[in-house]
């Protein structure tokens, strides 16, 4: 239990918690969960999170849900193009 004054009226009061419990997803269970249900609300729902959350992820590491289910995206993050890997790799 939290104890928190109110920031308009200053009572206090005794809370639960604030805000939602952080929902630790690696990127790479996201992959498999696209590659292995095709699209992002069956994703979501098997890993049990949000589908904006899955957006979030995959743009943080530079990839969008289609990279991953056509296979453009390798599980390191990395992008791939028609003849191999980008960044010189």
């Amino acid at each position: 239990m939290k104890v928190i004054t109110c920031p308009h009226c200053g009572k206090v009061a005794a809370t639960l918690g604030i805000g939602r419990a952080a929902t630790n997803i690696a990127v790479t269970d996201i992959c498999d969960a696209l590659r292995l249900c095709r699209s992002v609300p069956s994703a979501a729902k098997k890993l049990g999170c949000s589908r904006p959350l899955i957006y979030k992820i995959l743009k943080k590491h530079g990839m969008t849900p289609a990279d991953v289910i056509k296979g453009l995206a390798t599980k390191g993050a990395t992008l791939l193009n028609k003849e191999g890997l980008s960044n010189g790799q």
